[in-house]
């Protein structure tokens, strides 16, 4: 089911699917949401003052769609000062290392690598096992 939200971002009117989006980046102290474009690596950055109305939007679709988790492959992780809302079943690789103490994984439609350490992130680090044994039947180191 697609989820349409109409904005204008810098000089340009968007429609975009939301649920085509597979990862979304928050800043909370400063109010910012970032996301990329599908089949892009243009990001899209939005806060209340520059936009408000699309700021909205994409805040309520992520409090439906996200924090209900629906579809049961979202997840939110903390990384590099910023939460992170990822569909894990649009992730087509995870990469460990021998030792097993790190984990990652690009971002569809970015450039992000994502690097979980078993020590440092040890909940996120446990919530992408989880979800590579339940999804692939397979596990990492």
């Amino acid at each position: 089911m697609a989820y349409w939200s109409k904005f204008t971002y810098e000089k340009n009117t968007y429609i975009i699917d939301l649920d085509t989006i597979s990862a979304f980046s928050s800043e909370l102290d400063n109010k910012r949401i970032t996301f990329w474009l599908p089949n892009s690596s243009q990001p899209i950055i939005l806060n209340p003052q520059g936009n408000q109305e699309a700021y909205k939007q994409v805040l309520d679709y992520l409090k439906k769609t996200v924090d209900r988790n629906s579809k049961g492959s979202w997840i939110k992780i903390n990384y590099d000062r910023k939460e992170f809302a990822i569909d894990l079943s649009r992730i087509s690789s995870f990469t460990c290392e021998q030792n097993g103490r790190l984990i990652s994984f690009f971002l569809p439609d970015s450039a992000t690598n994502i690097i979980l350490m078993r020590e440092g992130n040890s909940d996120d680090y446990q919530k992408i096992q989880q979800y590579i044994k339940n999804t692939t039947g397979q596990s990492l180191p």
